[in-house]
């Protein structure tokens, strides 16, 4: 394992953000593409969690979002940000909040 400081991991941007949109990208079995809440702004996500998720499982669903990472274009659709997910038994398992939380709230 390789440490970082405090001052690194403070540059990393997590939000709470709520699902309000889910579908399938076309052409492929992994990945979805997610709409999120995040208060001030609503941001499309790519995520590769299709075949453990389905889209309708995820509306309303406040996740946890890295939201200062560089856009990146993954199948053609610009995934402006990253959901955090644990790994159980070979499986993503959403971070999400315990009770309710107001889009856009840090994660500190």
């Amino acid at each position: 394992m390789s440490y970082i400081s405090f001052n690194e991991f403070k540059k990393v941007e997590l939000k709470v953000g709520k699902v309000v949109s889910a579908e399938r990208i076309p052409g492929t079995s992994k990945l979805l593409r997610i709409e999120v809440d995040l208060g001030a702004e609503t941001r499309q996500l790519v995520a590769g969690i299709a075949e453990y998720y389905k889209p309708e499982e995820l509306i309303g669903k406040n996740i946890v979002v890295v939201t200062n990472l560089k856009p990146k274009v993954i199948r053609g659709i610009v995934s402006h940000g990253m959901l955090l997910a644990a790994v159980a038994d070979g499986k993503p398992v959403l971070l999400t909040t315990d009770s309710e939380v107001p889009p856009g709230t840090p994660v500190e």
